[in-house]
């Protein structure tokens, strides 16, 4: 063999020990990376390839699998009563991922989890029998709140307070999120885009807002577990014709000056008297105002396990005693969604415990074993029975006497707050109309948050305790008669 020969034979023998080498790095140590990488197309397949599990509301399944018909995707998933469920579910889309539960239990739904498989699927390595998602979600809840909110832009969050379920989450405008799930529905999406994503926003968890006067119930707490207010029915000596600290400005409320001037906390509840908020915030100061807040939630991530973010928030960031003042009404810089909101209401009704909220009771495999359980959600004591006690109270009188009538349930304790929060530059936008209440009969318990963003009533009419009280009244009703 002469030279060239045995060099050219020596560099193809190099060549190929090369790509052995590469090879064998490729499927050994890379192989499960690659296959495990999202931009892996096999692994979309196979989410589609079989049927996918289910969520449950109340027994029944709200989701379900169809065959395409396609090459690549054996099946699609399709919704029961989408757009009631949509803020819940979310959606599974073959060309647009998942979002909600649908995203958080992806591959509980698919089978691909490893808690799943079983030992012949391990030696296999076949795709496992997909697992179900049980909610704590009540559909007779959900019916009134969705039903209520039609010819509104809105939401609504209920929650049991002794248990820390959530019993409904509704958003209106909403959408069906069987029209997405396919590989080619982008006009579909364009068209759920085209208004901004407005009713693909998940306003009750995802959405904070200006609380407005909702908010009182927190500056009432921080009061009272301070020491700044003994006793709900002892006048305030804070005067109707009230500036707020640190400028020349009047702070006006819903009624006159002399109706909220040196009232007691109970009527400046019931009359929603801004000037006895904005000086118990601006006595309180900033720190006691946020340790409050936080307590119930505010300024931390939320998992139901749906994750509330942006999170619900109280200002952290130094303020001025103005600013700290109008953090009292639930304005500045104070922003809450209504999941929040009913979380504060639901410590309230139950004797200051706040129970983690969470809109899933079970996670199981096809058999029906349970992998994940939320029967025993953690609890805080985030105030005393006493304080709660006093704040019930007072929210009774919001409810019998005050802007919140409209949301009493026959033959049930109910006791609310109104809240209508100013927004946009100069308030140049119409005032959201918030509602928070509880209510309880025959041993059961609800706490209720809503929202209203825009509805067809005449600005000077927008309310909490027009527009939102009565939805809030539905989803009690709904709950406590059935």
């Amino acid at each position: 063999m002469n030279k060239t020969i045995r060099r050219a034979s020596v560099f193809c023998l190099l060549l190929v020990l090369a790509l052995l080498v590469r090879v064998t790095w490729v499927q050994a140590y890379q192989g499960q990376a690659l296959a495990d990488d999202k931009n892996n197309r096999r692994n979309l397949i196979g989410q589609y390839e079989n049927p996918l599990g289910n969520i449950i509301v109340g027994g029944e399944a709200i989701t379900g699998s169809t065959k395409t018909g396609g090459k690549d995707f054996g099946y699609k998933r399709t919704y029961t009563n989408g757009p009631l469920y949509a803020p819940i579910t979310g959606y599974s889309s073959q060309a647009f991922g998942t979002s909600m539960l649908e995203g958080v239990y992806k591959n509980i739904l698919n089978g691909s989890d490893s808690r799943l498989k079983t030992m012949m699927d391990m030696l296999t390595n076949k795709r496992a029998a997909p697992g179900n998602v049980l909610t704590t979600i009540d559909p007779d809840v959900q019916k009134a709140a969705y039903d209520a909110l039609q010819g509104k832009q809105g939401a609504a969050v209920a929650i049991d307070p002794s248990t820390g379920r959530i019993l409904g989450v509704v958003n209106n405008p909403s959408y069906d999120p069987g029209r997405i799930t396919g590989a080619n529905d982008e006009d579909a999406w364009k068209e759920l885009s085209a208004d901004k994503g407005k009713a693909m926003e998940n306003v009750a968890l995802r959405k904070p807002q200006a609380p407005g006067s909702t908010f009182k119930l927190v500056t009432l707490a921080a009061a009272i577990e301070n020491g700044l207010v003994s006793s709900i029915d002892q006048n305030t000596s804070v005067p109707g014709d009230y500036t707020i600290p640190g400028t020349r400005t009047k702070l006006k409320s819903e009624v006159s000056d002399e109706m909220c001037n040196n009232v007691s906390p109970r009527t400046a509840l019931k009359l929603s008297c801004n000037n006895v908020f904005a000086d118990f915030a601006h006595r309180l100061g900033q720190d006691k105002m946020r340790a409050m807040a936080e307590k119930l939630g505010f300024n931390t991530q939320i998992d139901t396990p749906v994750r509330t973010n942006p999170p619900s928030k109280y200002p952290s960031k130094k303020m001025s005693v103005d600013q700290v003042a109008q953090t009292g009404i639930g304005q500045f810089d104070v922003q809450a969604t209504p999941l929040q909101m009913a979380m504060v209401t639901a410590a309230i009704e139950n004797g200051g415990k706040l129970v983690a909220p969470h809109m899933v009771s079970e996670v199981t495999d096809a058999g029906g074993n349970v992998l994940e359980s939320f029967k025993d959600p953690k609890t805080q004591q985030v105030m005393s029975e006493k304080t709660a006690s006093m704040l019930r109270d007072a929210m009774r009188t919001v409810a019998t006497e005050g802007g919140g009538k409209s949301a009493r349930v026959p033959g049930a304790e109910v006791g609310g707050k109104t809240g209508t929060a100013q927004r946009g530059v100069n308030n140049s936008l119409p005032p959201l109309a918030w509602f928070t209440s509880y209510g309880k009969a025959d041993g059961k318990q609800i706490a209720v948050a809503v929202v209203i963003e825009n509805s067809d009533t005449d600005r000077s009419e927008i309310g909490g305790g027009r527009l939102a009280a009565p939805i809030a009244q539905k989803m009690m009703e709904a709950w406590l008669k059935k």
